[in-house]
């Protein structure tokens, strides 16, 4: 009876080990020298993302350097090949990565896991939460990829990033799911702030010059009107000039909002022509060396973002 039991428990120990293991067994350079996965995040907002909910357990790394656009960006070959060795890539997906389908496609059978964060979020197609009966609309590029700026669907983003630590890193399952509630209730608080704020403003407008904003808008129940579509490096045309100017003049637009990692010219000659003035708007796909040395993160961006909305829908 005893030598029974015995054989049961044993059963039992070698049960729940096979089930950590078999999610490790993909990724067994993490077991053969117990070092921390490497994680490769594609742009700033996921490497945020996976920064809170990874904390000291991972060693994490960021695709498209601190500064640079991601929109127009491209890895170099000595990138995939350090990214083949990774145990998790995190891209956001929806085309906000355009080189991410071909790097995928070049990764071995022994590569990372991949994991798209924006997977079964919602998504908007362009257009449908931006200002869609002037000749000014843009809806040629499909889906919005500025999927973070929402911080109700940034959960379901950074949840996905936690089941895929979870997967390579069974181990630490514990720590990555703590560090997930500590994070949900920071974007819960966010989502809060944003909506007793931006309620108690009557104005509703807001012009960009890149149609970043989109799920901003929706979940807070403004209008998006953008200069540009969803690529930053579209250039208008001088009838949509026309038409978005004349907008402007009949709403009485006071302000027309530029970005961080974009060049301020075409807001500013718009601006002119209305008599309006310029702010920025940071749509968080990446930040500066510069600001991510002085602490700045995707929530306190967030939170600065809020402060420009509310000096210039208050008034």
């Amino acid at each position: 009876m005893k030598g029974r039991i015995l054989s049961i428990l044993f059963l039992a120990v070698l049960l729940l080990a096979t089930g950590c293991a078999g999610n490790i067994n993909r990724h067994s350079r993490i077991v053969e020298d117990l070092r921390r996965p490497v994680v490769y995040a594609s742009i700033y907002p996921m490497y945020d993302f996976a920064k809170n909910i990874g904390g000291n357990r991972i060693d994490l790394r960021m695709v498209v350097s601190a500064g640079a656009d991601p929109h127009d960006w491209e890895p170099t070959a000595k990138l995939m090949v350090e990214l083949d060795k990774a145990d998790v890539f995190i891209y956001n997906g929806v085309g906000m990565e355009p080189w991410a389908d071909n790097l995928i496609a070049s990764l071995t059978g022994s590569g990372p896991l991949v994991v798209e964060a924006s997977k079964g979020i919602d998504l908007l197609k362009h257009g449908s939460a931006d200002e869609s009966h002037h000749n000014h609309s843009h809806t040629s590029f499909g889906y919005d990829p500025h999927v973070w700026l929402d911080p109700e669907r940034a959960v379901k983003q950074a949840e996905n990033i936690m089941h895929a630590l979870i997967e390579v890193d069974c181990d630490n399952e514990v720590y990555y799911r703590a560090n997930f509630q500590g994070f949900l209730e920071k974007l819960q608080e966010l989502d809060t702030l944003y909506s007793k704020t931006l309620s108690r403003l009557d104005k509703r407008e807001i012009v960009v010059t890149h149609a970043a904003f989109g799920y901003l808008a929706d979940r807070y129940g403004l209008e998006q009107i953008s200069v540009t579509g969803l690529n930053p490096r579209e250039e208008p045309s001088a009838a949509q000039l026309v038409a978005l100017t004349d907008l402007l003049r009949k709403r009485d637009i006071g302000y027309i909002f530029f970005e961080t990692l974009t060049s301020p010219k075409l807001a500013a000659v718009l601006a002119d022509e209305v008599g309006a003035k310029t702010k920025v708007l940071n749509p968080i796909g990446g930040l500066t060396k510069q600001q991510m040395d002085e602490g700045l993160d995707y929530l306190s961006a967030m939170r600065q973002n809020l402060d420009t909305l509310k000096e210039v829908l208050g008034q």
